[in-house]
């Protein structure tokens, strides 16, 4: 097994193992991890708890040596040089490195050496200070972590060639150069512009305690109006027939409930009840729980996979594991639940993954990536030509359910959405629009 670490940016790793599922549960322990599937590489913060959780779990994994030659330290792979998140030290010891290879390689009787401490400068201790605040206060707001990693993508590139926020300044000028410079210079479009500000503002409002002004002639990237992609109910049945085990039943449950893909990732063996044909949804986007519905037809294949689950979990326990990780700090309020089966995962990962601190091993929820490249193939297998992804389960269930004369509210309550009209947005592709109207050629 080998692995490959490269920066991407200036302050997040991208870490690729071969075979690709050999290094989850490292990745897994390290807060704030991602997936990139356009690299099919691992995405972790490049600061220093990040790199230091990273060797730590090389480390206890047994499978990677690392290599001391003649008592030097060589801390090869991280190149091109590290941000100031990491610090002068470590991008010493980059250009210092006897080799530019990006790749650690199993080597008998080497070691992991975890990196020393760092020096750095007063306006780097005061960015690496800063940057942690407001992970913090991120954290102390229950932000997600997928936006935890979006926010903190934007803060560095906003302290890029700036001098360090202070609770004194005066930022309005300052946010709206870097705003107007994405619209303008970037071409993002009008959610990547919103998110940058969304980040900075709560860098001063949360985290510094400045009340921002009026931005001024802020020049805003125009939102597009723009049609979700629907499938019919016979291209959604070609989709399934080519999918097959547990990807055809979530693949199925995606479009038979209408949730979103992290929100199935995320179910728990509590979350289904099978009396009422009902899912609880928990945590779902904007921290709310909701419930949606039980396709009938999926009960007993849910049953059947929940029955061999639970098979694995007690083979895990009688390993002496079987933990899954639980929301907020319930695990100390209830020592126990880690264990019991209502708190595993509906669709656990493969392989149990080892906490670098604690040396527990458990299971995590199947990562997004596995069913999303299986979602992809089982479309160009079925010869659909739409840009189709897992979302487009959801907008199809919505569209059927509004084309079968269910009400609109009721609707918005399984998607849950908080403003009406933005279920209202799929009332534009029903058959009731412009593919409900007949064209005056057809009547030549």
């Amino acid at each position: 097994m080998t692995v490959t670490i490269k920066w991407v940016g200036d302050c997040w790793l991208s870490v690729a193992f071969c075979p690709a599922e050999s290094g989850s549960g490292i990745v897994h322990a390290i807060p704030g991890f991602g997936f990139d599937s356009l690299r099919n590489a691992w995405i972790v913060p490049g600061t220093q708890e990040g790199v230091d959780r990273l060797l730590a779990g090389l480390w206890s994994s047994r499978a990677f040596g690392y290599i001391e030659p003649r008592g030097e330290c060589r801390v090869a792979a991280l190149v091109p040089a590290p941000s100031l998140l990491v610090g002068n030290a470590m991008r010493r010891e980059s250009a210092s490195s006897s080799s530019s290879s990006s790749r650690i390689a199993p080597e008998k009787g080497g070691r992991i050496v975890a990196p020393g401490p760092i020096a750095r400068t007063d306006d780097e201790a005061a960015s690496v200070g800063l940057v942690d605040r407001y992970r913090d206060r991120l954290r102390a707001t229950h932000y997600s972590p997928m936006t935890e990693r979006a926010y903190l993508y934007w803060l560095e590139r906003y302290l890029k060639g700036r001098p360090l926020p202070k609770p004194s300044d005066r930022p309005e000028a300052s946010i709206n150069a870097f705003v107007t410079k994405l619209a303008v210079q970037e071409n993002v479009s009008a959610s990547t512009q919103n998110q940058a500000l969304a980040a900075i503002l709560f860098l001063y409002r949360q985290v510094l305690a400045v009340e921002v002004g009026d931005l001024g002639e802020l020049i805003r990237a125009k939102r597009p109006i723009r049609m979700p992609v629907v499938l019919s109910p016979e291209e959604v049945r070609s989709v399934l027939t080519v999918m097959s085990g547990e990807m055809r039943l979530m693949a199925s449950l995606l479009y038979g409930t209408g949730m979103r893909l992290n929100e199935c990732l995320s179910l728990r063996v509590q979350d289904i009840d099978f009396n009422r044909n009902t899912v609880i949804i928990r945590d779902g986007k904007g921290g709310k729980d909701r419930g949606t519905i039980l396709p009938s037809s999926l009960i007993k294949p849910l049953q059947d996979h929940l029955k061999r689950v639970r098979a694995i979990h007690e083979a895990d326990l009688k390993d002496g594991w079987g933990k899954a990780q639980l929301p907020t700090s319930l695990e100390k309020k209830y020592p126990n639940a880690a264990s019991e089966w209502i708190w595993q995962w509906v669709f656990p990962q493969k392989r149990r993954w080892r906490d670098s601190k604690s040396k527990s091993e458990g299971r995590f929820h199947m990562d997004a990536s596995i069913l999303q490249r299986a979602v992809r193939e089982a479309m160009i297998i079925a010869g659909i030509t739409k840009h189709a992804s897992c979302h487009t389960f959801r907008h199809s269930f919505a569209t059927q359910l509004l084309e079968n004369g269910y009400d609109i509210r009721t609707v918005q309550e399984l998607l849950g959405h908080s403003d009406i009209r933005t279920t209202m947005v799929y009332t534009h592709v029903l058959n009731k629009g412009p593919g409900g109207v007949r064209s005056p050629l057809d009547a030549i």
